[in-house]
C-alpha cells in the first residue's frame, strides 16, 4: 500500500460526498496502491451514510465527538496501512492533485511533507475572511514565540507522513483539538525528522468549523499544555 488518505469529518453530509468524488477519480488515475479512510467524528447528520455510499472507501466512525486531533489520530496510527499516509481536510480546500508535489521531497529523504499557505509559490485563490486570516496570523507568533516550531503556517490540512515518523508522531500526540496540527510539527522536530514545505493551491471554505472566539481561546491555552508536556517529558 503507497497511499493511505485519512479524511477527518463532522457533520459533513454536504461536502463529503463532492470530495470524495474528486479524491477517487484523482487517484484512479495513479499507478500506486491506495487506500480511503473517512474518520466520522461522531457526526450527528448522515456524514457516515455519504462516505459508506463510495465503494473502497473504508469508514471508521468515533462514539462521539472528540475533534480533529482524535479523528486523525485514530485514522493515521490505527487504521493506515500505507508507506505514506496524509491527511486531509474534508472540504477540499487543498486540490488532491497537490500530493504531486510531495512524492519527490519523500524521494529526497523528507519524513513529513507539510502544505503551506505562507509561501511565496503558494496560490491562494479564495481567502479567508480578515479576521480568520489575523487570527492566524497571531497564533503563528504565538507559536514561534513559545519556540514550538520554525513554520509559519502549521494548520494547512494537507499533510504527509512516512509510515515510520506516524508511528513516531501520533502515539505522542496528546491534543484532541485544532491545535494537534503543531503539536505534531513539535515532535517530529524533538525526535528529528526532517519536514519539508512545499506551496500549494488553496481555496478557502467558507464553513469553517472554526470558532473565531471558543477555539482560539482553547488553541493558545494548547499551545500552552504543548510546552508543559515538553518540560514534563511526555514527547521523549
Amino acid at each position: 500500500m503507497h497511499l493511505s488518505l485519512v479524511i477527518p469529518a463532522y457533520n459533513e453530509a454536504q461536502r463529503i460526498g463532492p470530495t470524495l468524488e474528486r479524491v477517487r477519480a484523482y487517484l484512479a488515475r495513479q499507478d500506486y496502491a491506495f487506500e480511503i479512510i473517512v474518520v466520522d467524528d461522531g457526526s450527528r447528520d448522515s456524514t457516515a451514510a455519504v462516505a459508506g455510499s463510495f465503494e473502497g472507501v473504508k469508514v471508521v466512525r468515533l462514539d462521539r465527538n472528540r475533534g480533529k486531533g482524535a479523528a486523525v489520530r485514530r485514522g493515521m496510527l490505527k487504521e493506515a496501512r500505507g508507506a505514506h499516509r496524509f491527511y486531509y481536510d474534508a472540504d477540499a480546500s487543498t486540490p488532491i492533485e497537490e500530493l504531486e508535489a510531495c512524492w519527490p521531497r519523500f524521494a529526497a529523504g523528507a519524513d513529513i511533507v507539510i502544505g503551506s499557505r505562507a509561501l511565496a509559490a503558494s496560490r491562494i485563490e479564495r481567502r479567508q475572511a480578515w479576521y480568520r486570516e489575523h487570527m492566524g496570523r497571531v497564533f503563528n507568533l504565538f507559536l514561534r514565540g513559545l519556540g514550538l516550531t520554525r513554520f509559519r503556517d502549521t494548520q494547512c490540512g494537507f499533510k504527509g507522513f512516512t509510515a515510520r515518523a506516524a508511528e513516531t508522531c501520533f502515539p505522542r500526540q496528546t491534543l484532541d483539538g485544532f491545535s494537534f496540527d503543531a503539536e505534531l510539527l513539535h515532535i517530529a522536530a524533538m525526535h528529528g525528522l526532517r519536514v519539508d514545505e512545499v506551496p500549494v493551491r488553496w481555496l478557502n471554505s467558507p464553513k469553517s468549523r472554526v470558532n473565531p472566539l471558543t477555539d482560539s481561546t482553547r488553541m493558545f491555552l494548547d499551545l500552552l499544555r504543548v510546552r508543559a508536556n515538553t518540560a514534563a517529558g511526555r514527547y521523549a
